[in-house]
C-alpha cells in the first residue's frame, strides 16, 4: 500500500487499488455510465453474521462516506464503514480466479467462506 492509498483509508476507511480502480472504471464505460460509484457494504448473512456487498449505485446516502481512486468513486454508508476501516479492493485475474477481491484486517481467518467479522 502506498503512502497516499494509506492517508486514503484513514480517511474513508477503504481503498481501491488501481487495478481495482481501471477494472471499475472499464466496467461502468462498457455500460456508458458515468453517473454511478462503487458501493461497498457489509450486509448480514454468511457464516458469522456479516458479508461484503460491491455494486454499482447512483444513490447517496445521510452518512455516506464518499471517496475517489483515479477518478473512480467509492461510497461506504455509515453503518458499514467501521467494518471496512482499512480494508483494500483489489481486481484479481489470473487463471485460478478472476474477480475482486477484499482483503479486511478487520476478517477474521475462522470461517471458510471469508465472510466473518471480528
Amino acid at each position: 500500500m502506498t503512502e497516499a492509498q494509506t492517508e486514503q483509508a484513514v480517511a474513508t476507511g477503504v481503498i481501491l487499488t488501481d487495478g481495482a480502480a481501471a477494472k471499475v472504471k472499464a466496467l461502468l464505460e462498457q455500460e456508458g455510465r458515468d453517473d454511478l460509484a462503487l458501493r461497498v457494504a457489509v450486509q448480514p448473512g454468511g457464516c458469522s453474521g456479516l458479508r461484503y456487498q460491491l455494486f454499482f449505485d447512483e444513490r447517496q446516502l445521510d452518512g455516506d462516506v464518499v471517496a475517489g481512486f483515479n477518478g473512480v468513486n467509492v461510497v461506504t454508508d455509515r453503518m458499514s464503514a467501521p467494518y471496512l476501516k482499512g480494508a483494500s479492493i483489489d481486481f484479481v485475474d489470473t487463471i485460478e480466479k478472476q474477480g475482486f477481491t477484499i482483503d479486511n484486517p478487520n476478517a477474521t481467518g475462522s470461517c471458510a467462506c471469508g465472510d466473518s467479522f471480528n
